[in-house]
């Protein structure tokens, strides 16, 4: 099976899982519900939940992705956690995306092809479904300590949750996120360092996320999670940084959502600042770094590798 036919199974696999837990669309609040169920079934890579599987099959074996059974049906504590933390991310990653969307920030009226969430049910309601999202995102993963029949099963499960809550929070994503809204005002001043912080924490912490969530989930060492940590900070500035060439190079049809978005709010991305040369030759270094720390570990995924190098040099 070839690389790209092997992704669009795996990342069909995907969609079942998240179709699971997603809330139902009932009762006075079915609105808001409604409007959760919009950005989630909008479609995408389903990039965060599909490394957080393949990163968990580094160090255990698991075919969530590729199983149909229900996962309470699975005996194994990874395959029974692994569907609730992948739908918990993805739901946090689509809730960032709505508030970006939103006017007060980056204005936006395509995501995936199709309209944003605040076009299509208005600004109030999509400000409490990104809020419903992040809620109900910590909702669904608390339920794996359910799941748990061991004190070491809880123990994973914890530091599952203490990783989603971290890379999510004010020193994670929204701490890149607040960066990112600063820099604006400083226009042309943003320093690289700067940048630098806010691509590792407004985008790379969630990749970060994925891929420790899954190796703690499977029972990998410190060691062995501090260097996916590592990769995964690698992958993540690399896909930022490949997001601004695209924004600078690729269409609305091809990418879409709109380009152009970063001039158009005054941001001073990578590209702005190096060039589109040397952003591309950053890309390639980070991403033969992340493939070469993947290719060091005892038990080798493949196509995490090739996924890897995929995510960093795609067309939209």
């Amino acid at each position: 099976m070839n690389f790209e036919t092997e992704l669009e199974q795996k990342t069909a696999a995907i969609e079942p899982i998240l179709r699971r837990y997603l809330p139902a669309e009932t009762g006075y609040q079915s609105k808001v519900a409604e409007a959760m169920n919009y950005s989630i079934q909008a479609g995408g890579k389903r990039l965060r939940p599909l490394l957080m599987a393949e990163s968990a099959a580094l160090f255990a074996d698991t075919s969530v992705i590729d199983a149909e059974q229900d996962a309470s049906a699975r005996e194994a504590f990874v395959d029974r956690a692994l569907p609730l933390f992948m739908a918990a991310l993805e739901m946090i990653h689509n809730y960032s995306l709505v508030h970006d969307d939103l006017p007060a920030m980056d204005n936006d009226e395509y995501r995936r092809g199709r309209k944003t969430t605040h076009v299509v049910y208005g600004e109030g309601m999509a400000v409490l479904a990104g809020d419903g999202l992040l809620n109900y995102a910590f909702e669904t993963a608390v339920r794996a300590f359910e799941e748990a029949e061991t004190k070491e099963e809880l123990y994973k499960a914890a530091a599952a949750m203490k990783i989603l809550s971290g890379k999510a929070g004010i020193n994670g994503m929204i701490g890149g996120q607040c960066a990112d809204l600063e820099a604006e005002k400083l226009g042309d001043d943003v320093t690289e360092e700067m940048l630098l912080y806010i691509h590792e924490h407004k985008t790379a912490a969630l990749i970060q996320a994925a891929m420790t969530i899954g190796a703690v989930l499977a029972g990998a060492a410190q060691a062995e999670i501090a260097v996916l940590e590592r990769c995964a900070y690698n992958i993540g500035v690399a896909f930022q940084i490949q997001d601004d060439i695209l924004d600078v190079t690729s269409s609305l049809e091809v990418l879409g959502k709109q380009v152009g978005s970063d001039e158009k709010n005054h941001k001073l991305t990578y590209v702005a600042m190096h060039g589109l040369e040397e952003s591309k030759r950053q890309v390639a270094k980070l991403s033969e770094e992340a493939v070469e720390m993947l290719a060091n570990f005892p038990k080798r995924n493949i196509f995490l590798e090739k996924l890897a190098k995929q995510l960093v040099y795609r067309e939209k």
